[in-house]
């Protein structure tokens, strides 16, 4: 084991930075593509995780091999497209293992109609689930882990935040929105010890891009813009959203942090 002058070693000091001991951590989506990622990766890393989404099934099925390696996790099935469900599916999370520390908005849908297409159903729909909910969920949080002097709010947002391409439609718009509550949430809560920040992916081969990931010419295409050579995969974010949830990232807020193997710079 390395030990620096202090005596200290390499494994005690990454556990000061990045240990997520006694914290709870609530991810909505949690139990599919990045989501499922990111679970796995806060719980591995000490925290209690409640994961939150509609499937039971797959809920079940994350929080069964969590536990099985060890880590502390639980489920709630919730309706994130009403205010109703997204309020309720809250309380019980909060009911697992306290009030939450890390607030994780993964859920997300993907619905891209030709702009022209576009009506007020999916409109509707697009901004319950990718802004509305993680909107109520940081009001429901926010002001608790202000109090408490620590918190991690962090949202995944997507490449249309930032550009149109591939018809972004509603889902670009939802998108651009949500990392402009991250700074708003920066702003209000910041100053008593709680972040908020986004995490930016490229082209991932999830659930969610269902509509790309089945077209291999277009998929190829993505990996040669990407100046790694490659897609992205859940597993890419493990390492990004431990340093934002830990104490290591006290000074970084309101920030977009790209996880996109440099498409968005290419």
């Amino acid at each position: 084991m390395i030990r620096d002058a202090s005596g200290m070693t390499s494994r005690a000091y990454l556990s000061e930075l990045f240990s997520l001991d006694g914290r709870v951590a609530v991810v909505t989506g949690g139990s599919s593509g990045i989501g499922r990622a990111i679970t796995g990766a806060l719980a591995r890393a000490g925290a209690s995780v409640v994961v939150v989404a509609r499937k039971e099934a797959q809920l079940a099925a994350t929080v069964d091999e969590l536990t099985a390696d060890g880590c502390r996790a639980a489920w709630v099935s919730a309706d994130l497209s009403t205010r109703e469900g997204v309020r309720a599916g809250a309380e019980e999370a909060a009911g697992k293992f306290g009030e939450p520390d890390i607030l994780v908005n993964c859920a997300g849908i993907n619905l891209r109609p030709p702009m022209g297409e576009l009506g007020e159903e999916v409109w509707d729909t697009t901004m319950a689930v990718n802004l509305e909910a993680p909107y109520l969920l940081g009001q429901r949080f926010g002001p608790g882990m202000a109090e408490r002097g620590y918190g991690r709010i962090i949202h995944i947002t997507s490449q249309q935040a930032h550009r149109a391409f591939v018809q972004s439609g509603a889902y670009g718009v939802s998108k651009g929105a949500l990392e402009s509550l991250a700074r708003s949430q920066a702003e209000a809560w910041s100053p008593h010890g709680v972040t908020a920040n986004t995490l930016v992916p490229g082209f991932v081969m999830t659930p969610l891009n269902t509509r790309l990931s089945s077209d291999p010419e277009r998929v190829a295409a993505l990996a040669a813009r990407t100046m790694v050579g490659r897609n992205g995969v859940a597993e890419d974010f493990a390492g990004a959203v431990v340093f934002l949830a830990s104490g290591a990232s006290a000074y970084v807020t309101g920030q977009s942090i790209f996880v996109d193997g440099g498409f968005s710079v290419h």
